[in-house]
């Protein structure tokens, strides 16, 4: 038995070191928590930054781009190059990982510290004095109240839930750019038409549409 535990105990040992992984080089960005290093799409580990096309309320009563603010801090974090460890994957086939600056910043936390996303409570709370920090300070989205990200995101699919054939809310566009699926909170969402005749089709979930061929949009 005990010979049978420790092969099991070095198998798992095996198989979590086979899921490490460590990517570095430089960085596109895809949204406001996800980049793309060495071919590897990489989801910033405990954070939730706006959608794109998310608004955000200003101290001053009126909106701004919270969503462009997020991107664009990313874009300067990840300019001269990022290291990015992590050991697991997401259900939309993307490492989680944290995420640091050539000069060996922690992305992630600078992100939630400055106001620019949200400490992602449900999966991690890795981050949550960074968010007390920015909340103390008024800083971006805490200089007023603010929906959450995944809170719009579900009120965005509960809405389109309701309009979609059979409850299926996903696009599957097909342009020149490829095979493009679009959640309900797609910034194209409501401009992008469906023709069957085309081959283009609805999609239930992310995962359906991925393992379609389709891929999601990217914003830059």
């Amino acid at each position: 038995m005990l010979r049978i535990a420790l092969a099991i105990s070095l198998a798992l040992f095996f198989i979590g070191a086979a899921r490490a992984a460590d990517v570095a080089g430089p960085a596109r960005i895809i949204d406001g928590d996800t980049i793309e290093v060495a071919g590897q799409t990489i989801r910033l580990h405990g954070i939730d930054a706006p959608e794109a096309g998310q608004r955000c309320n200003a101290a001053s009563g009126g909106t701004y781009r919270c969503d462009e603010a997020a991107m664009d801090r990313l874009q300067e974090l990840v300019s001269a190059g990022v290291r990015c460890t992590g050991s697991e994957m997401d259900d939309y086939d993307r490492l989680i990982a944290i995420c640091t600056t050539a000069g060996g910043e922690d992305i992630n936390a600078a992100l939630v510290r400055e106001g620019l996303a949200w400490a992602f409570v449900r999966y991690s709370r890795d981050y949550v004095a960074e968010e007390d920090e920015a909340r103390a300070a008024s800083l971006g989205v805490w200089q007023a109240e603010n929906e959450a990200p995944w809170d719009y995101r579900a009120r965005r699919w509960e809405v389109a839930e309701q309009e979609a054939p059979e409850g299926c809310p996903i696009k599957g566009n097909i342009s020149e750019n490829g095979r493009i699926y679009h959640a309900p909170w797609s910034p194209w969402y409501d401009r992008t038409k469906i023709s069957l005749d085309k081959g283009e089709r609805w999609f239930c979930s992310e995962r359906e549409a991925l393992d379609a061929g389709w891929r999601a949009p990217r914003w830059r």
